[in-house]
């Protein structure tokens, strides 16, 4: 019940007031003064409260005990003022204060040209406003002669499943897993977690007020994503243990023809209107290039192929790779192996954020659950906390004179602050330091989060090695210099293939050109993230330059890739046409945007090797933009940047 409107809904809420007023200990002050002023309380108590809103989370708020009891009475006030008189809710704030609540919420400044987005994303009148909508709605019979075929079922692809079935088009979702959930299926090592808050990271259609803790783990998220599954039928239209092994692109007919593969080898062909690919960018195991990896004899686990049936309790562990798979895993298992040593190549930073270990309380849980408007404004605040704030971090200013180790004087002050934490973290062990301090400007590869990594460095039966490695022999890991670490479990902390994009699947398109042909092996690209020349009525979900690195949530441009792509479905059945396929023209206009945004950015950075880039230096990953700017390049498909062609005779089966 996040906004009730009836009288009896809020007589209920306010019958008992002792229960009310307890619960509201546990709301935060800034999206509970906002409730209040919402509701219509008065004004002034943005101005009284705003000086104890230090930034957008909610250890940032310092409000005096005196001053949130009275708030907290207020809130309990007005909404008794509400049951009694029978007045309906305000659907949404008064205009006029708007700016200076959101700049309040934040404790930061929000952009007017972030108001859009602010109104989309709070979905006040839960109307979901992402939703597509039929503009000429067709008939039962050109539905029924129309197929989409997607590829995956993780997050986005129950999303675009989702919003398939609202529109009545037939699909079928081809998933090689048993199950749905994609990476958060197949990723189960210990400790493995989401890094952005979860009340953000969700579906918009489908928030849940009932993650127990602010930044969830593995099996919670998993969960989640099933429960959306379920919820809305989708397993019928799941194909699962099949593996899509081909798309070809028939002109003639206009049609995609698909190969899938199932458990049993067996092949199964399948053609379609559209093809959309939501396997994303990391799906397919990053393997490391070492001499004698596959003479060790002992088992060997990637964090994305986790076997739970092996036992490192009590035994020496090798982890090879420190990024974001890596820093979680290692704190997990340090406590119960015999002895861990990680082989890091280069140091991450860490950002440390309190509520990372938090849980969620039942009376937080009841607040979002039941207090008129509190969810939506929560969520707005960690949408905000976890983004764009950031973005300007990111920018290389030419004439910063410290080039080697930041980005300009505010990416500085990050480093400064990220530094001064390592150095507590790490009780100042002049050594630890050193191997953990990034030599790169912060920003320059993915910001982590603290997941205790740096007091797990100070275990007695923890290695920090940062020597290179020479070679694997059957029972150690050698170094260049001769050292041999002896090692019982080897783990590969190695990340994926990002950049051989939709890899090993054979797409192949007009004339008989390929993916790979298009991409080359490492240098994919497409318009908006989303389609490629030459390739008809295929979209993909989490493409070419769409990995959001400064923070954000993925969920979010997914729901923002969906939405474009549903209206590029919505041109085809509505006008008949046969195929879309994006114009070479407005195509390089993308990509000299994209490129020319990111050679100002962090990941462009001479000093840094990433996964972000390909072999010629090119950041292929990435997205430049804020996620406003991304919202807003995706909110309409264009048809003008599209060529459409008139329908053929054959239909998809």
């Amino acid at each position: 019940m996040t906004s009730p409107t009836t009288a009896q809904a809020l007589k209920a809420l306010v019958s008992d007031r002792t229960h009310l007023a307890e619960a509201l200990k546990s709301a935060d002050v800034a999206p509970l003064l906002m409730v209040l002023v919402h509701l219509g309380g008065d004004p002034a108590w943005l101005d009284r409260v705003a000086p104890y809103i230090k930034g957008p989370w909610s250890f940032h708020e310092e409000a005096p005990e005196d001053l949130k009891a009275e708030l907290h009475r207020a809130v309990v006030d007005i909404l008794a003022d509400y049951a009694a008189t029978g007045r309906d809710l305000p659907a949404a704030p008064d205009a006029a204060l708007l700016p200076k609540m959101l700049d309040t919420l934040t404790g930061q400044h929000v952009p007017e040209d972030y108001y859009p987005l602010v109104a989309e994303e709070m979905d006040l009148t839960d109307s979901d406003p992402k939703t597509v909508h039929w503009r000429d709605t067709p008939s039962p019979e050109a539905l029924a002669a129309f197929h989409v075929i997607v590829i995956g079922a993780g997050f986005s692809g129950v999303a675009m499943g989702i919003k398939l079935k609202e529109a009545g088009i037939p699909f079928t979702i081809v998933e090689k897993n048993d199950r749905v959930g994609g990476t958060w299926y197949e990723n189960s090592y210990p400790g493995c977690g989401v890094d952005t808050a979860n009340h953000f990271y969700s579906y918009s259609f489908n928030v849940s007020h009932d993650w127990d803790h602010f930044f969830a783990k593995r099996d919670e998220i998993f969960a989640y994503i099933e429960r959306n599954s379920v919820r809305t039928g989708l397993p019928d239209q799941i194909r699962f243990h099949e593996e899509v092994t081909s798309a070809v692109w028939d002109e003639a007919a206009a049609l995609w023809r698909v190969e899938t593969r199932d458990r049993e080898n067996q092949l199964h062909q399948f053609t379609a209107n559209v093809v959309v690919s939501a396997v994303g960018q990391l799906n397919r195991p990053q393997y490391p290039e070492i001499p004698g990896l596959d003479s060790f004899e002992g088992p060997a686990l990637h964090t994305a192929r986790w076997d739970k049936e092996i036992d490192i309790a009590g035994r020496r562990v090798g982890m090879i790779g420190t990024g974001a798979s890596g820093m979680q895993v290692a704190p997990a298992i340090a406590p119960i192996v015999d002895h861990l040593t990680i082989f890091q190549r280069s140091a991450h930073w860490a950002m440390n954020n309190p509520l990372y270990f938090e849980r969620v309380t039942d009376d937080k849980k009841w607040v979002l659950n039941n207090l008129p408007y509190y969810a939506k404004w929560f969520r707005w605040q960690l949408f905000w906390s976890s983004s764009d704030g950031f973005h300007p971090l990111l920018q290389i200013d030419p004439d910063w004179p410290q080039p080697e180790r930041s980005l300009s004087a505010g990416n500085e002050e990050l480093r400064q602050r990220l530094e001064k934490h390592i150095a507590e973290e790490l009780g100042g062990d002049e050594d630890l330091i050193r191997k953990a301090t990034p030599d790169y400007p912060p920003y320059g590869k993915r910001m982590l989060r603290d997941n205790h990594w740096y007091r797990m460095l100070r275990r007695e039966n923890v290695t920090l090695e940062t020597g290179r490695i020479d070679h694997i022999e059957t029972d150690a890991v050698v170094m260049a210099d001769g050292t041999r670490h002896e090692v019982d479990v080897l783990v590969y902390a190695t990340g994926f293939q990002a950049r051989r994009m939709l890899t090993p699947m054979h797409i192949e398109g007009r004339d008989g050109i390929t993916i790979r042909d298009s991409w080359g092996e490492d240098d994919p690209r497409a318009h908006i993230g989303m389609t490629v020349p030459g390739f008809p009525n295929f979209f993909l979900i989490y493409g070419p330059n769409t990995n959001q690195a400064h923070g954000g949530s993925a969920v979010y441009y997914s729901e923002c890739q969906v939405r474009y792509i549903m209206q590029g479905i919505r041109e085809l059945v509505e006008t008949g046409a046969a195929a879309l396929e994006v114009k070479q023209a407005p195509f390089q206009a993308y990509q000299e945007k994209v490129d020319g945004a990111l050679s100002k950015m962090a990941w462009a950075h001479p000093n840094v090797n990433n996964w972000y880039k390909n072999k010629q230096g090119r950041v292929t990953q990435n997205s430049p933009w804020r996620l406003v700017d991304y919202r807003n390049l995706t909110e309409t498909f264009d048809p003008g940047e599209y060529d459409f062609r008139p329908a053929h005779a054959e239909t998809a089966a």
